[in-house]
């Protein structure tokens, strides 16, 4: 998800802060549901942040890091694979998929919803001590409607 015109985010249009959040905990939710394996989802809520180059009163950008921990170690591959299957059905295209560049070649996937003006990505930590998926969703850059101010609650 790349701005058009270079630098940032691409625009996701005018929204309030708290209902950008709200938009962001219903596509975590979605994602959630595609993992189709049993498990536990962290309680971590979506933050507002700022837009690069942007006023941080009229611009923002949400947030969304949480991770996913199955019941089974072993069931982390079978939930990348559900990912990597099910995402493009459901508006996602996978943009990048493989081994990243840390030290564990850890897999990680890459995707942008354009409808939704969103991003996520998703690292799968087979060899923490704790193996889970990591996942950070974020929107584009969004302008809060003429006379308000974001709310960085």
């Amino acid at each position: 998800m790349t701005d058009e015109e270079g630098g940032g985010a691409p625009s996701a249009g005018t929204s309030t802060s708290r209902d950008a959040v709200d938009k962001m905990k219903r596509l975590s939710s979605e994602i959630y549901e595609i993992i189709q394996v049993k498990g536990k989802a962290s309680e971590n809520h979506p933050g507002v942040t700022g837009c690069s180059g942007k006023d941080t009163k009229t611009h923002f950008s949400i947030l969304h890091p949480w991770s996913f921990t199955p019941a089974s170690a072993s069931d982390l591959d079978e939930a990348m694979a559900a990912l990597k299957r099910e995402l493009p059905k459901h508006g996602w295209e996978i943009v990048e998929y493989g081994p990243n560049t840390s030290k564990n070649k850890s897999l990680t996937l890459v995707a942008d919803n354009d409808k939704e003006k969103a991003s996520i990505r998703i690292v799968k930590m087979s060899k923490s001590d704790h193996p889970m998926l990591s996942l950070n969703v974020v929107s584009g850059c969004y302008k809060v409607p003429d006379g308000e101010e974001v709310d960085h609650f």
